[in-house]
């Protein structure tokens, strides 16, 4: 299902947004919005890709006046099937996308890969040899997918991997619809890989304007941790055929699909941001070219956070605050049993969790379940989404108990606001706590990191500082001196205010003969074997 929200005729740069702003707060959307604001005078286009209409609510933001246009895409809401008639199929087309299969499980085959994929890209368009009808409906579609499921699919349901097949690759093709109707733009931005990350790739091919990706934490990582927890992926191997060391066919097939969609955008891109050292390593890692990136950390609005020091009481409020969605891979849990210890040896403490719940309400409900069967009903309090505003003067220490995050946004407004933090060891929090070698890491100790899924530890480590004022007087000085020198928005805006000027000054690039985007129809569907 697709709505056209707002309608303009060109824009400088179009937002290419995963699930995220203006429908999902918080984190990234943050980003997003103080993004387009800090730039009033560069009109924001706006492609936002989700799942199912119904997962979403109205929008968590007020769009701001440089957003010229809005259109909303649900990949997931698929309409009723046409009547069709089966087709033989293209054999060169189908022969060529098999080519690439090859290739794509081949190491080093990076750059033949990427040829291959710009060749295919036309094939996808409706009526072209590798158009979705001819996926869905063609002989020589099915032949390649009983031949891939004999040759490499080591679960014993041909049914399953036949939809699963279909329904991995079918959002792939209203992309390239999507690519086909948007209107023009100086300059493509997409803040993730994945599915938005393809459309990047498809809109800087066809229309030779370059693309800009900017990863906040690395989607295909991201993803992996997200399929190894899901319960909707099927495993039908027997007890006989699993081998506790192995993760199952259909999870494996997944990932793979969504590092084949990396290695696509990240082939596009033109300029690769990260947000420290690390992601942008692991970028490389996954198939980026190392000269194409470049690191540019977040930066906080530091007037506007900085003038809630003066609203704190004396002294150090015993509470202890996540802000976060209500989702697995925030880890709600451990900080929750984390609180059991604090109040046993801290009575008069409070853990609160500002944060929505209804991205993954199960979990939100195990998650209220496991605090009242700890007896920490009381103590522990699901406030919902919050303004940060109304809430950090009263917070004594800022908690994230992730498994993964990049450069979390909220430990930096903590820091502006005067408030230590206690991390787990995730993404650049040891950097934040404690700072880069040198002038930085002199600043001090801004707080404490832990290992996941440690509630002793995360515990320990936040009573440090609640029960200790000397020390906890020491971390929120260093917070506040790393943050006024690192991370500051007019930092972020000048780097990439440089680099939207660059990018939007270039000359085309000389359309590819490839029209269209990688290699999605077929290519991530096999690669993932």
């Amino acid at each position: 299902m697709s709505e056209i929200l707002v309608k303009g005729d060109s824009a400088d740069v179009m937002l290419l947004l995963e699930g995220t702003f203006p429908y999902v707060s918080g984190g990234v959307s943050s980003w997003v919005n103080q993004m387009i604001r800090a730039f009033p005078d560069i009109r924001f286009g706006i492609v936002f890709i989700g799942s199912r209409r119904e997962d979403y609510g109205d929008m968590a933001y007020t769009l701001p006046d440089n957003v010229v246009h809005l259109e909303t895409h649900f990949l997931y809401d698929f309409p009723p099937p046409p009547l069709v008639h089966g087709s033989p199929g293209d054999e060169r087309a189908f022969a060529r996308a098999d080519e690439l299969h090859e290739i794509l499980r081949e190491p080093g085959q990076e750059a033949r890969a990427g040829e291959l994929i710009r060749e295919l890209m036309p094939a996808l368009r409706e009526g072209g040899a590798l158009s979705e009808d001819a996926f869905l409906y063609s002989k020589r579609a099915w032949q390649t997918i009983t031949e891939q499921y004999r040759r490499f699919c080591t679960d014993p349901s041909f049914t399953d991997y036949f939809w699963t097949i279909r329904i991995m690759h079918k959002p792939l093709w209203q992309l390239v619809r999507i690519a086909d109707n948007l209107i023009p733009a100086k300059v493509y931005h997409t803040v993730s890989t994945g599915y938005a990350g393809f459309l990047g790739a498809m809109l800087r091919y066809r229309n030779a304007r370059p693309l800009l990706v900017s990863e906040h934490g690395i989607y295909t990582k991201e993803r992996k941790i997200d399929l190894f927890q899901s319960q909707w992926i099927r495993d039908n191997r027997n007890v006989f055929e699993r081998d506790i060391s192995q993760i199952s066919y259909f999870r494996e097939l997944w990932v793979r699909f969504f590092e084949t969609l990396g290695r696509v955008c990240y082939d596009a891109g033109d300029e690769i941001v990260a947000l420290y050292e690390g992601n942008r390593r692991r970028q490389v890692q996954d198939g980026a070219r190392a000269e194409r990136t470049r690191n540019i950390p977040n930066g906080i609005n530091l007037p506007r956070l900085a003038a809630l020091r003066d609203k704190r009481a004396p002294g150090v409020p015993p509470v202890m605050c996540l802000i976060g969605r209500v989702v697995p891979i925030k880890d709600i849990k451990t900080f929750i049993r984390a609180m059991l210890t604090v109040v046993r040896e801290y009575p008069e403490a409070e853990g609160w969790i500002a944060g929505p719940e209804d991205e993954d309400p199960e979990y939100a409900r195990e998650c209220r379940s496991l605090a009242e069967s700890l007896g920490l009903g009381e103590k522990v309090k699901f406030l919902g989404f919050q303004r940060i505003d109304e809430l950090l003067p009263k917070v004594g220490v800022m908690v994230l108990s992730s498994i993964s995050e990049a450069l979390p946004l909220v430990v930096l407004e903590g820091f502006a606001a005067g408030v230590p933090c206690v991390t787990t060891d995730v993404g650049s929090c040891r950097e934040l706590i404690f700072g880069l070698p040198g002038e930085d890491a002199d600043l001090g100790a801004a707080g404490g990191v832990v290992r996941i899924a440690d509630p002793a530890a995360l515990a320990e480590a936040s009573l440090a500082l609640l029960a200790n004022p000397t020390r906890w007087q020491n971390a929120q000085a260093a917070g506040i001196a790393r943050v006024e020198r690192y991370y500051t928005q007019e930092r972020m805006v000048g780097s990439y205010r440089e680099l939207y000027t660059s990018l939007m000054d270039k000359p085309d690039h000389g359309k590819d003969s490839s029209g269209g985007s990688g290699n999605p129809a077929r290519c991530p569907v096999h690669g993932g074997h």
